[in-house]
């Protein structure tokens, strides 16, 4: 079955080449001998490759519609205009099937060529975006990020120096009393390591006398053997 579209009108002529990606024309004449001899050619051409909407093939008989003819500067018959989004991108003057078919062929392949970025012309989603068009608001991903900037429930400008040595003294000690021990879990418990264990009261300390350790012995101000750990909670 042809796809050829005999052109009735100037309107009609217009509003394919506004509808269709790839426009081949066939200006001919109907006392032309040449635009009969390649005629055939040509119906087999859009028999072959007309889709409708991207390639069209279209007859203008240049008595009928001289004005179509003259605005396209056709001045012999056969010719034949190949066009691109409205533009003439190829000129075959004279009955020439293999010159014809080259170009068909050649357009053939512009039409299915997508334009360059057409594949990212959709959108994407942001990963938990909300917005319908893929895309979340620009005040809520600083809130994420912020909220992201901890560890363990602290925030990463609570690690100073101190506090990362007072955890590694922790963590080895609380592993050397236990792996010097025969009940490694008792031992951690028990051991002054321990930030969990209960610190012994302060002893009571009198003008002049020492705490109930012995006389002249030094007051102190807290009891149980003083860490890294309480430098840091106190």
């Amino acid at each position: 079955m042809s796809g050829i579209v005999n052109i009735a009108s100037s309107g009609e002529w217009q509003r394919i080449l506004a509808s269709s990606t790839i426009v081949i024309t066939d200006f001919y004449a109907d006392w032309c001998a040449p635009c009969k001899m390649i005629a055939p050619t040509f119906e087999s051409l859009s028999t072959k490759y007309s889709k409708p909407g991207k390639i069209t093939f279209c007859k203008v008989n240049v008595d009928n519609h001289q004005s179509i003819a003259q605005s396209h500067g056709v001045s012999a018959m056969p010719t034949f205009l190949i066009f691109k989004s409205g533009s003439v991108i190829e000129t075959i003057r004279g009955a020439n099937p293999p010159a014809l078919t080259a170009a068909v062929e050649k357009a053939v392949k512009l039409a299915g060529s997508a334009a360059p970025g057409a594949s990212f012309a959709i959108p994407g989603r942001t990963l938990g975006g909300t917005g319908g068009n893929g895309s979340s608001s620009s005040s809520a991903t600083p809130a994420r990020r912020g909220a992201n900037n901890t560890l363990g429930g602290r925030s990463w400008a609570s690690f100073t120096p101190f506090s990362i040595m007072n955890t590694l003294l922790t963590f080895f000690g609380l592993y050397f009393a236990s792996l010097f021990s025969f009940d490694p879990y008792k031992a951690a418990e028990r051991s002054d390591f321990n930030r969990s264990k209960p610190r012994a009261p302060a002893p009571i300390s009198r003008a002049g006398h020492g705490p109930a350790g012995g006389a002249g012995a030094p007051s102190r101000t807290a009891g149980g053997v003083r860490t890294l750990a309480d430098l840091g909670s106190s």
